[in-house]
Order: structure tokens, then sequence, then C-alpha cells
């Protein structure tokens, strides 16, 4: 395999990276792409200096990203409602691995997840870099601290510091069997139109976040308790009698996918524990549905 070869094999590589630290396909893609330029934008003798093409790749790629996660605060106060990271189903080529997993780190299909990238929205733009690169795809500290501008030291700290908040939030969500019977038990709810099968199913502090990016309708801010939150669904519901209801396979367990007329028009992740439904993330943002058929 030439050169070209190698860097071209890195694509895939670099796509699943930018998307678990930026959180939508569009602005992964931007960063890949940007990533490419950069490349090609040296000359011959300079990228023959290169002794490792991915690993300078996937370290412009991190640096890339994190310059954009650090405007990113600016950008979404104009967003309209809430802004939820993309889903994306169980088989995208982002929820693949492309490598094999080191052992004991976080697997790739995993590190998608609904509920885990909305954490990582949570995490400074340093420690989100740190723990994705290291956690997930195994890059060794002092390469991190060459992409953060940090020393290996810091970034282990920045590191553990994103683990531990990732921990606490997996130490409490229900195993992947429970999630799924949730899940079916709340479309066969949400079939009915009985709000007391919803609300069963419901934590009494259930919040819902929904997402139609100022392009579909959606609630502005979160909707919080089992009552609102059923409401706020068997609405949805009557509004839309047309939209077909399924349950899809999704990296962190089943979803609800609605569509209309053969198109997603949205996306329900949850997050369960103790056999209830503690979180509900609705995406209906057409931008953010492009993985789904």
């Amino acid at each position: 395999m030439d050169d070209l070869e190698v860097i071209d094999a890195e694509r895939r590589t670099l796509l699943a990276l930018a998307y678990r630290l930026l959180g939508t396909v569009a602005d992964a893609e931007d960063a890949v792409q940007e990533t490419y330029v950069r490349w090609y934008r040296m000359s011959v003798e300079e990228r023959a200096q290169i002794r490792n093409p991915a690993a300078w790749l996937t370290r412009v790629a991190g640096r890339i990203c994190l310059d954009a996660l650090g405007s990113a605060r600016a950008r979404r106060e104009r967003y309209v409602g809430p802004w939820l990271p993309e889903p994306v189903p169980h088989d995208s080529l982002l929820a693949a691995r492309p490598h094999p997993d080191p052992l004991e780190r976080m697997t790739l299909d995993e590190s998608v997840g609904m509920a885990l990238l909305v954490v990582l929205e949570s995490l400074t733009p340093a420690e989100r870099v740190a723990f994705v690169l290291h956690d997930v795809f195994g890059v060794p500290f002092a390469e991190i601290a060459e992409t953060v501008g940090r020393s290996p030291d810091a970034v282990r700290q920045l590191a553990s510091q994103g683990r531990r908040r990732v921990r606490e939030r997996r130490a409490v969500v229900a195993s992947r069997e429970q999630h799924d019977a949730v899940a079916r038990a709340f479309l066969a709810a949400a079939s009915t139109g009985e709000l007391d099968g919803l609300i069963a199913l419901l934590d009494p502090d259930v919040v819902l976040v929904s997402d139609g990016g100022g392009k579909k309708s959606a609630a502005l801010r979160p909707v919080a308790g089992a009552d609102r939150v059923a409401r706020f669904l068997r609405g949805i519901a009557q509004r839309h009698p047309e939209a077909e209801v399924s349950l899809v396979a999704a990296p962190d367990g089943l979803v609800m996918l609605a569509t209309i007329d053969g198109r997603a028009d949205a996306v329900f992740s949850f997050v369960v524990r103790e056999d209830r439904i503690t979180e509900v993330f609705a995406v209906r943002n057409p931008d953010k549905l492009s993985q789904w058929p």
C-alpha cells in the first residue's frame, strides 16, 4: 500500500473520531476535509518527512476539532431551542470499529450512544478530546499532548476527569436488555394513546429534550415530569397521525424512529434506569437525520 492509499484509508477512522468529538456528521465531515486540505497543502518533501502519516492526521484532526469545540458555544447560543448530538443507527459506519479496540477500553459502538454523546457535551473541549482520543481510540498521552498543547501529565488528568464523568453516568444506566424491554413496552403503550400506560414507564422526574433546530416543531425548553412528558409525546402523535413509528437498533439500544412518507421525521432515544425512562432525547432537526432510512 503506497502513501496515498494509506492516507485515504484513514478517512473512515478520522470521520469516526471527529463525529465523537463534534457530535454531528456534517461537522465531522468538515473537520476531516480540513485535515486533508492541510495534508495536501504541504509540499512532497514536507510530507515525506512525516514518519507516521496516520498519527499526523489524527493529531491534526484532533486539533481542528478542539478549535471547533471552543467556538461551538457561541454558535449554539444562536441555535433555536436545545441542541442535541446527531443520533446514528446501529449499522452506521460511524458506529463500526475501524480498528480493533484496545483491551479494556470503551468500544467504538458504545461511544456513539446518544446518552454518552450528551455526557460528552458536558465536558470541557480539552477533556473531551483527551478522553475520546485515549479511552476510545487508544492514542498515547504523549501524542495527545501535542494535539492539545499541554503536558502528558496534564492530558492524563484531563482524560481521567472525563472518564470519571462518563463512569458516573454509565454506572446507573440499565443493561441493554432492560433498556430494550422498556423501549418495547413504551412503544406498545404509545400505540394505544393511553396516558396511564405511558406514565407508568416514565420516572417521576423524567426530562425530555427535543431538538428541531428551528426547522421542525419542538419544545424550546426541556419538558420535565412524567405527566407532562407523556402528554407532550401523545400530543406529537395526535398531530402526526400519518407517522409510522417503529423500533430501530441504535448503538446504545432500541430507539423509536418516526417516518412520514418514507422519510425519517424524528428519532426518540431513551435513558433507562431501574425499568423506567429517566431521559428522552427527541431529534427532529432534518439536518441530523441524514443517517436514518
